[in-house]
């Protein structure tokens, strides 16, 4: 019975894996699209039992978004669509009318895309932010 239940476990696990893999592979996919229009801001709102989103605006050296594109799921079998409403309008200049044909995680998502790109702009590197996991296993300095 126990080998059983660490056979299923480890099948769990392999599944997952693929079809993460085969997510990442699609995001990269979508990145590059973008990536050939301009260059692309990128902000993410991470959830660990809410929906995670990642948005991505490709914009062109007038910083007009050229095309959208946000990913927001749980699982695995989340996919990159288009982010309809914000093509022609210039990135730093997103108003408040603007968030609100958005849901909350895109709000914070796309907030997180203008302070990454304000900070890069000015040529300064982004903080990579401390996970759940980095608390729970410190990394030695």
């Amino acid at each position: 019975m126990i080998w059983y239940l660490i056979v299923m476990m480890g099948l769990a696990w392999l599944i997952q894996s693929v079809f993460g893999f085969m997510q990442i592979k699609h995001f990269n996919r979508k990145y590059a699209e973008l990536r050939s229009l301009g260059r692309v801001a990128i902000g993410k709102r991470t959830g660990m039992f809410r929906a995670g989103t990642v948005v991505m605006f490709a914009i062109d050296k007038q910083n007009t978004i050229l095309r959208a594109a946000k990913m927001q799921g749980v699982t695995v079998f989340s996919r990159v669509k288009d982010l309809k409403g914000f093509e022609g309008k210039n990135l730093l200049k997103i108003s408040e009318k603007d968030f609100k044909k958005v849901n909350k995680l895109t709000q914070f998502a796309i907030e997180d895309a203008l302070k990454s790109y304000d900070v890069i702009s000015k040529g300064g590197e982004l903080k990579v932010k401390k996970g759940w996991i980095d608390y729970v296993i410190p990394k030695k300095s």
